[in-house]
């Protein structure tokens, strides 16, 4: 198998999941109601699934072998575009993240800015993977040998096996924010 492999198949999940956006972003526009706990968990999904686990194998494994690479013009413009692609997807995660939490908090005009972002995401994701599966992923291939190949889907494989416990190192370390913050609150009253 090569390393593109793996990330294809990855996209065909973040694909479903689009899918499942865009069902949920036309239930919300008829009813003018947010699903807080999907959100939730596409919150989760894009941040630990499609960014930390997708993109950083990505952007840590494949994009910095191929920064040591001889890359077309071609190429180089295409995963320059690529990072920025995954840039916005961060802030608009993050933008998501911000307004479901105003639309908890009884804030429901941000269901406006919820719409919006869901959209966002649904327009980005799909040219994206295009891209990359059908532009950029073979003729970025050709330039590794079969034992840079190799090395590169251990270093894949080594990368999943730690991405669990970096997001629940994560969740714990964010409660222990939070429970810092309240007791503080708490000397002060």
């Amino acid at each position: 198998m090569q390393p593109i492999g793996i990330l294809m198949k990855e996209h065909r999940l973040i694909e479903r999941m689009i899918n499942l956006l865009e069902k949920e972003l036309q239930d919300s526009q008829k009813t003018l109601e947010v699903d807080t706990e999907f959100l939730t968990i596409i919150i989760d999904f894009f941040t630990t699934y499609a960014d930390k686990t997708h993109h950083g194998k990505e952007e840590d494994i494949l994009f910095r072998g191929l920064s040591k690479k001889p890359l077309s013009n071609e190429l180089k413009k295409t995963m320059t575009q690529l990072i920025q692609d995954h840039q916005t997807s961060r802030s608009t995660i993050q933008k998501l993240k911000d307004a479901t939490t105003q639309y908890k908090n009884g804030f429901h005009a941000s269901i406006n800015e919820i719409h919006k972002k869901m959209r966002d995401l649904i327009q980005l994701y799909p040219h994206h993977i295009e891209i990359e599966d059908k532009h950029f992923f073979f003729p970025a291939m050709d330039l590794f040998t079969r034992a840079e190949c190799d090395t590169m889907l251990q270093e894949f494989n080594d990368f999943d096996k730690t991405m669990i416990h970096t997001h629940y190192t994560s969740i714990v370390e964010n409660q222990e924010k939070k429970y810092r913050q309240i007791s503080s609150k708490e000397v002060y009253l």
